[in-house]
């Protein structure tokens, strides 16, 4: 089936990434995705990495170092040993949906602090750095009351849109995308994240792997 979705899932300063103009000249890049389960058990990321190295054979290598149930408190506690040391040239990150589950207590405010904080540590160890922002799944699977429910998600999800926009980075903006399906198709939507939190592999491969894709620039 075709998807329908928002074209305005995509919101950058210009065309291409600084990560692939720099594999398209030839340069070796590490990329570093840190994140929440969404990265650490996320297929995208090998999906990403596969499909780096096809367009641009042995030049780009892409480090997993998400952990599952973590928000962006745990992020900012290791951020040098998970990001810092393995010197990374492009970092995706997303915690803004485990942010927002109750048990953490954590504030939007909180939230973008932290964000804030592994952005300037990230830019200030690398000023080249391209950091890459990405919102995720609605992750609404839990009824209030629950540890684990997702408390107005749509405004962490705000926060790192105004982040971007404010630093005029690269945003990734999945939230947008899976809230259309969700609407549109359910049964699709069901089929490609399960549980409302995890894409599957085959959502990962329809879904998520082409918007980064085609957010750093690459087009089929």
């Amino acid at each position: 089936m075709t998807l329908c979705l928002l074209s305005a899932a995509l919101c950058h300063a210009g065309g291409t990434s600084r990560l692939v103009a720099a594999l398209s000249s030839g340069k070796k890049q590490s990329v570093v995705a840190y994140g929440t389960s969404l990265t650490a058990q996320g297929a995208w990321v090998k999906q990403l990495e596969a499909s780096l190295n096809t367009r641009y054979p042995g030049l780009a290598t892409v480090v997993n170092s998400g952990a599952s149930g973590m928000w962006s408190k745990w992020g900012v506690d290791h951020f040098e040993e998970r990001v810092l040391r393995k010197k990374p040239d492009a970092l995706f990150i997303e915690f803004g949906i485990n942010d927002s589950v109750a048990r953490f207590d954590c504030t939007v405010e909180a939230s973008k602090a932290n964000l804030e904080n592994m952005i300037g540590r990230a830019l200030k160890s690398n000023p080249a750095c391209e950091i890459i922002l990405m919102t995720m799944t609605p992750g609404d699977k839990y009824p209030e009351g629950h540890p684990s429910y997702r408390k107005n998600i749509a405004a962490y999800y705000d926060m790192y849109r105004a982040v971007a926009k404010a630093r005029n980075l690269l945003l990734i903006d999945h939230y947008a995308k899976w809230k259309t399906l969700q609407v549109k198709d359910r049964t699709l939507f069901a089929e490609y994240v399960p549980d409302t939190i995890h894409p599957s592999p085959a959502g990962c491969s329809k879904v998520v792997t082409p918007t980064i894709l085609e957010a750093l620039g690459i087009t089929n």
